[in-house]
C-alpha cells in the first residue's frame, strides 16, 4: 500500500439528500482513498475536524460503471465511500453547517 498521510485519506464530503438527513444522527459521509481502511479514516477525521469523537466507520467499495464513447468501451474510476458515525458529546463538523 502507498504510504498514505492522513490528510490525503478524506477526499471530499458526499453532499446528497440521504447523506444530509443523516447528519440529524451525527453521521457524515465522505469519499475517501480507496486504499485507505477503517482505522486511516478514523484517525483522519479526528485530527482534521478538532473536537470529534469516532464512534464507528462504515465503508462502501464501489466498482467503476461501465461506459462507452463511441466503439470505445472503458470503466470509471473505482471509489469508496465512508460513513462516519460521532459520539454523542462529540463536536460537530463545521463543513457542513452552512448547507
Amino acid at each position: 500500500m502507498a504510504n498514505v498521510q492522513y490528510y490525503d485519506v478524506i477526499l471530499k464530503p458526499v453532499v446528497t439528500e440521504k447523506s444530509m438527513d443523516a447528519m440529524a444522527e451525527k453521521k457524515y459521509t465522505f469519499l475517501v482513498h480507496p486504499e485507505s481502511n477503517k482505522s486511516m479514516i478514523k484517525e483522519a477525521v479526528e485530527k482534521m475536524f478538532p473536537g470529534t469523537k469516532v464512534a464507528s466507520v462504515n465503508t462502501m467499495n464501489n466498482e467503476g460503471k461501465n461506459k462507452r464513447r463511441g466503439n470505445v468501451y472503458g470503466k470509471t474510476a473505482k471509489t469508496k465511500k465512508a460513513i462516519v458515525k460521532l459520539t454523542a458529546d462529540s463536536a460537530d463538523i463545521e463543513i457542513f453547517q452552512g448547507l
